[in-house]
């Protein structure tokens, strides 16, 4: 039996060292506010972290923060880099004050920052920026999208589905958000010029929310707008999105249209989304991170922003065109008009809109008549 002990002793310790090595995972990524099921930045991140790891055997796990601060995303980065973190995925510009200190903190790490670049930036009480700076180093690859074309497919689609009447609510104007409701509108007048439609056929409402979260006063808005004659609203606002589902729900013939990923199973009402491909983005930056021969080596580059487009399918609309109710917009109208941006033959402005400009004369709009509602 005493020869046995140090046998067995050893055999335990055989089995610690496994299990420990086994709780390895080489790709991270870190949630946001949002939970991994959230049918948006998370879910559609996480998807492609699944899809590359699974493909090539390559151990991953997801990591969720206690709150949203810049303190616990490091703090969630730091566990995951001793949990054996070789690469780090991080969904949306919550993340960029942390990855500017753990880029430094970490040089041997790979980050994927998705819609935002490293950066201390500081503000004044009413936003303004004050100071810092931007900085991304040669371990980050630094992901945004073209929400102005996907947008712009949106609204495109709406019109040439029949609808007349829209509404575009958006979470708060940073970016991101405005780019969607600008490509929107510009795809709108698009649509109506080639059909020939008088000027001023398409009413249009346009609002920022002041925030991301499904509350009673969003639906409460969308239900007036409904009442009030809007056939569908298109909303970049998050969790919001919910709040104006509900309002179409209650409202026969109501319409919405999602936003970043495919949000059809989240209520019978959205009819299509402007989405970012997240899954094929994260999938493919992977690639470049793990083969040197990637053939989208020429796509991601480390230390730079990047710009996915529809030039290399980083953004479009979900592949479901029975969903559109009047049935007049087909997949053929979408592959013709996606080819077109695809080949750069339709420009779409990403230029921010001055407030003290309207819609109409930015844009040159004649056929959109666009109501902002502060």
């Amino acid at each position: 039996m005493k020869r046995l002990l140090p046998l067995i002793a050893l055999t335990f310790t055989i089995l610690i060292t496994l299990g420990c090595r086994a709780q390895k995972y080489e790709i991270a990524m870190i949630t946001d506010v949002g939970t991994i099921d959230d049918k948006s930045f998370n879910q559609g991140t996480w998807e492609g972290v699944q899809r590359y790891g699974k493909e090539h055997n390559i151990s991953h796990k997801y990591y969720k923060p206690q709150s949203k601060s810049t303190e616990d995303y490091i703090k969630t980065i730091d566990l995951a880099v001793k949990g054996g973190a070789k690469v780090v995925v991080t969904p949306g510009y919550l993340f960029e004050p942390a990855i500017y200190v753990v880029q430094d903190k970490y040089p041997d790490v790979k980050f994927i920052l998705i819609d935002g670049a490293p950066n201390n930036f500081t503000y004044d009480e009413s936003g303004n920026l004050v100071g810092g700076e931007e900085r991304i180093e040669d371990n980050v690859y630094s992901l945004f999208y073209a929400e102005e074309q996907s947008g712009f497919l949106a609204g495109y689609a709406a019109v040439k589905d029949g609808f007349r009447n829209l509404g575009f609510m958006g979470g708060m104007a940073v970016p991101a958000v405005v780019r969607f409701g600008h490509g929107f509108v510009q795809g709108a007048e698009y649509a109506a010029k080639e059909l020939g439609l008088d000027n001023g056929a398409i009413t249009l409402k346009y609002h920022y929310l002041g925030n991301f979260e499904p509350t009673p006063e969003t639906q409460t808005m969308a239900a007036s707008w409904y009442a009030g004659g809007v056939e569908a609203i298109f909303v970049a606002a998050g969790g919001a999105g919910s709040s104006v589902m509900k309002a179409a729900e209650a409202t026969e013939n109501k319409y919405v249209i999602g936003v970043d990923v495919d949000q059809s199973g989240e209520s019978d009402t959205v009819i299509t989304s402007a989405i970012k491909m997240l899954a094929t983005s994260v999938y493919q930056c992977l690639d470049v991170i793990y083969n040197d021969d990637s053939q989208y080596k020429n796509v991601y580059k480390a230390g730079q922003k990047m710009t996915l487009d529809a030039s290399i399918d980083g953004v479009g609309l979900p592949s479901d065109f029975s969903r559109f109710p009047n049935k007049q917009f087909t997949k053929q109208q979408y592959d013709t008009i996606f080819m077109k941006l695809k080949d750069k033959e339709v420009p779409v402005s990403k230029d921010m809109k001055p407030d003290n400009v309207t819609f109409e004369e930015f844009f040159n709009l004649e056929k959109v008549q666009v109501t902002v509602i502060s």
